[in-house]
């Protein structure tokens, strides 16, 4: 197979142990842990032009390339990552990782615990904060010899662990990437995450999280909880014009199986995240959003949390977004201009709902391109700063 030009063509997941103990915000110690993450382009001599990737609830470390010659789908941010795209990857050396916690190679809990005679962790693995994922970030930093970061990017949740990264690390970081995310959850969006979780919790297969022990899964839980996620991500206009009141046979069937597009789309996208993502993986991801919140140890004030930060920040919201929107977003950048700190704000507009950020939109792509400028040349951006 032949890949596109601007492809960074097939990568290989390496994997990092990390042998000594790991204290948790929780109050618990993990013993031990694997991290599991993919580079792409070449790091330069002096470690200047490295960029880590933060993943989103159901993402990894595969964010860009192909894993295979007959692989028909790149990585989750493929549109974004590569020579000449966005994060170019002849300019950058590009980290994407799991975090810890997740089902896709690092020490999560489907991965054996050695305080339970190697059995699945299953419900015992300990619940994780955007803060402990940062922490073990640096430590992936500091076994790679990145001591800064050109930039630390992420959407959604990965915007929450970028924004972290300036807060705690403040020094190991040039550039800051915050897109569609939120300073914190508002109630509405843990309320959508506590059906996610009940969907899952109260699925008989679910056996109290040890399901594995049981040769079970909670397969309908699971994609009942994708299913409520999913339509969160889209917006109406987006759902309208992809489905509308199509329905599928054409005419009503008077009966409770699939009759609209909509409905098709929706079991399907269930189906096939529940064949591939752990269920207590989904819990501890969906905890990890709602615990959210850097200026919990600054008094509740966002500005004081932000203070100390030294880097350039773009937060790009997008119009439609109405999971975290656009004044979610907004939040963040009062909150550095308050502080007087270096803020530039894109508002895109575009019609996919929270799963914008996913797509490469022109402005958006150009505008992240002109940001991220190369490590030679701190360019400045050309964008209207906004409040």
């Amino acid at each position: 197979m032949s890949f596109p030009a601007d492809s960074v063509g097939l990568v290989t997941p390496q994997k990092f142990q990390f042998e000594e103990p790991l204290a948790l915000e929780c109050g618990r110690i993990l013993p031990r842990f694997d991290i599991m993450f993919e580079t792409y382009g070449t790091l330069n001599a002096d470690k200047s032009n490295a960029i880590l990737i933060c993943h989103a609830l159901s993402g990894h470390h595969h964010a860009a390339g192909y894993h295979h010659e007959d692989d028909k789908k790149a990585g989750w941010w493929d549109a974004c990552i590569g020579p000449g795209k966005a994060i170019d990857t002849s300019k950058f050396f590009v980290v994407a990782l799991n975090n810890i916690g997740g089902c896709n190679g690092s020490t999560g809990p489907t991965s054996p615990n050695p305080e339970n005679e190697n059995r699945p962790y299953g419900p015992d693995f300990p619940l994780v904060t955007v803060r402990d994922w940062v922490k073990t970030q640096a430590m992936l930093s500091d076994r790679l010899g990145i001591d800064v970061w050109y930039s630390v990017i992420g959407g959604s949740l990965g915007g929450m662990q970028a924004l972290q990264w300036s807060v705690d690390y403040p020094d190991r970081l040039k550039n800051c990437v915050i897109i569609a995310s939120a300073p914190k959850l508002s109630a509405q969006n843990i309320a959508f995450n506590e059906v996610a979780r009940q969907s899952i919790l109260s699925d008989p297969d679910f056996h109290h999280g040890r399901y594995l022990e049981n040769d079970s899964y909670p397969k309908r839980g699971l994609i009942l909880a994708r299913m409520v996620g999913h339509i969160t991500y889209l917006s109406e206009e987006a759902m309208k014009q992809k489905f509308g009141r199509d329905l599928k046979s054409g005419k009503f069937m008077y009966g409770f199986d699939v009759e609209f597009q909509v409905e098709s789309y929706l079991r399907y996208q269930g189906e096939q995240f529940s064949r591939n993502f752990d269920a207590n993986t989904y819990l501890i991801m969906t905890k990890a959003l709602d615990y959210f919140d850097p200026s919990r140890e600054y008094e509740l004030s966002l500005q004081k949390a932000m203070a100390n930060t030294k880097c350039r920040f773009l937060v790009v919201s997008f119009t439609t977004d109405w999971r975290f929107a656009p004044e979610r977003s907004q939040e963040i950048v009062d909150a550095l201009i308050t502080s007087q700190k270096p803020v530039s704000y894109l508002d895109v507009d575009a019609e996919q709902g929270h799963d914008s950020f996913l797509f490469p939109i022109p402005l958006y792509v150009k505008t992240l391109r002109a940001f991220l400028g190369g490590p030679d040349h701190l360019q400045e951006t050309v964008i209207e700063e906004t409040i």
